[in-house]
């Protein structure tokens, strides 16, 4: 058949399409509206049949006919809102008062879905002239009874049909001012997000400013001196250079932390520096640890983690940051006590752990304000892992993390026993100077005079409103035909 052909013979063609296009729309509408769907529609079929089983009409065909097409109307109503509108014009007019129920249904679910509202009330109009098309069709044999049947018609069309199109338009408007509603607030939601991320930048680069006025002069400062100081004491006091030179690059290497943290703060906390990159290595730790040694303390190294293992560069940052607080801690509150770095595979992710013997009495803190461990608990759990600090049986103290072996963007492998995410560092020592841790907007909606509640709230009220003569009206034609 061409798809222009025209006339009886692209009837059944046309009814074909609408069919398997119906059929299209039930497979790939959700399982829940399909089974609501058919139980509205065998409801409606019950209700239109089954009494006729307790009272015979005069024209029984005709009634069950009305009722299997009263189910159809409700089944299309959905995906053929027009034909529906305009299929309900046989039912007002017929010889069935139980198949009238469905029409307020049909008439006020369909309307809502035909956009615009000129095309629906056109719609409802044309259902209208084929009610009185009908009942002057119908009342030829007996024209005495023209005048009776259009009064009665007419206000069942305009009970049945104009007054349940009125609320099907009203809920109309409601569905898309509720969009609308939904919209801005996206629109809003966007909005702020963006404005909070400009003034979190903002916040960032004036304490960036700061930190770098207060802190980068001093460190030079320090670096000078300390240069000076390791070069005097070389010609002076050759025992003391080496603990100079120690200041000396203590200084260096604080000074480019320092350049390190205000890049993040400048830009995104996430951003690796390429410095920062190459923390967390074998060499990395190993540089850490002879550098606690040239201190006076006695550290050890146990590396057991293959040179293989796919760890990013957020998993070495923290790897870093655990050795470097737990050596800082050692050295500040427990200087001199024997101490051993552990870093190994354990549970599908990276252990670290330092942990210290018993410090000699005159070396004993009296505890600190523990800020770092609990800027590295936090760091640990934002990636995942699991966090444990407190002190031992024998007077030494530990801290310990576990972090998961994840590629960039992967969700984070469950923590192994003994390390619970989140969990509070124990009693102990306190710790020195650790680390702490570091969509497009829319088109703009319509005005506030549109996208008010008092709007979307009124359409729906005065909906209910307008279908109570409706219902009024139908409960008192079924009570009347069931004590006939």
């Amino acid at each position: 058949m061409r798809p222009g052909l025209r006339g009886p013979a692209g009837v059944p063609g046309r009814i074909r399409d609408a069919a398997a296009e119906s059929w299209a729309a039930v497979r790939a509408a959700p399982r829940r509206t399909v089974r609501a769907e058919g139980l509205l529609c065998a409801l409606t079929a019950a209700f239109g049949l089954i009494p006729l089983l307790l009272v015979t009409p005069d024209r029984p065909v005709l009634a069950a006919l009305e009722a299997l097409w009263a189910t159809l109307l409700v089944a299309a109503r959905r995906t053929r809102p027009v034909a529906a509108v305009l299929g309900v014009a046989p039912l007002v007019v017929g010889v069935s008062i139980w198949t009238l129920a469905a029409v307020p249904l049909i008439v006020l679910s369909a309307t809502r879905r035909i956009a615009p509202t000129r095309r629906a009330w056109q719609t409802v109009g044309t259902a209208c002239a084929v009610v009185v098309l009908l009942t002057v069709v119908l009342a030829i044999p007996r024209w005495r009874n023209l005048p009776l049947d259009l009064a009665g018609n007419g206000i069942s069309a305009v009970l049945l049909v104009l007054l349940p199109a009125l609320a099907g338009t009203l809920l109309g408007q409601r569905r898309f001012l509720v969009d609308l509603l939904r919209e801005r607030n996206a629109y809003l939601e966007q909005a702020r997000s963006l404005s909070a991320s400009t003034a979190r930048l903002e916040e960032r680069n004036r304490i960036a400013s700061e930190m770098h006025d207060l802190l980068g002069h001093r460190l030079s400062l320090i670096s000078v001196h300390a240069g000076a100081l390791e070069l005097a004491a070389a010609r002076q006091a050759p025992p003391l250079s080496g603990q100079a030179e120690l200041l000396r690059t203590t200084a260096g290497t604080a000074m480019a932390e320092l350049r390190e943290i205000l890049g993040v703060l400048r830009h995104d906390a996430d951003t690796a520096d390429e410095s920062g990159s190459e923390r967390g290595t074998r060499e990395d730790i190993t540089a850490l640890v002879a550098e606690s040694r040239r201190t006076g303390g006695a550290v050890e190294l146990g590396w057991s983690v293959p040179d293989a293992a796919a760890v990013d560069d957020r998993t070495r940052q923290a790897v870093h940051r655990v050795v470097r607080e737990g050596l800082t801690n050692v050295l500040k509150h427990a200087s001199g006590a024997p101490t051993r770095v552990e870093v190994r595979s354990a549970g599908g992710g990276i252990e670290v752990s330092v942990t210290n013997g018993v410090p000699r009495a005159d070396n004993r803190s009296q505890g600190g304000t523990r800020s770092g461990l609990a800027g590295l608990q936090e760091r640990i759990s934002l990636l995942g892992g699991g966090f444990e600090a407190g002190a031992l049986a024998d007077g030494g103290f530990r801290v310990a993390a576990w972090l998961p072996l994840q590629a960039n963007g992967d969700a984070p492998t469950p923590t192994p026993a003994g390390l619970t995410p989140g969990s509070s560092p124990g009693s102990g020592p306190g710790s020195g100077t650790g680390s702490g841790p570091g969509p497009g907007v829319g088109r703009s909606p319509l005005s506030d005079e549109v996208l008010t509640w008092p709007r979307v709230l009124g359409a729906g009220c005065a909906a209910v409103l307008v279908v109570l003569p409706t219902v009024g009206f139908l409960v008192f034609l079924l009570l009347t035909a069931a004590l006939r």
